[in-house]
């Protein structure tokens, strides 16, 4: 079985009722078509944010230096965005 991880952003103009059922209905659906979780760092849950920003053509990796370091961080990955 491959492992993958699914990014939700839910919109912040929501109540945290209706996020946690956003989730929940996401969580279903991976059920459903026989996805199961998977542990990392012995945890099966966590929060993603995505944060958007400009920066000089160096901030990546130093920002990505920097995060490596950070307690609570399970995952992280800075992309280019290529849209216009």
């Amino acid at each position: 079985m491959n492992k993958y991880e699914l990014a939700v952003v839910v919109s912040a103009k929501i109540e945290d009722e209706e996020r946690a059922a956003v989730v929940d209905k996401c969580k279903a659906l991976i059920e459903r078509f026989g996805g199961l979780a998977y542990e990392i760092q012995k945890m099966k849950e966590g929060f993603y944010y995505f944060i958007q920003f400009e920066a000089e053509s160096s901030a990546p990796a130093e920002i990505e230096s920097r995060i490596r370091i950070m307690d609570n961080v399970l995952r992280y990955l800075v992309v280019k965005n290529e849209t216009k």
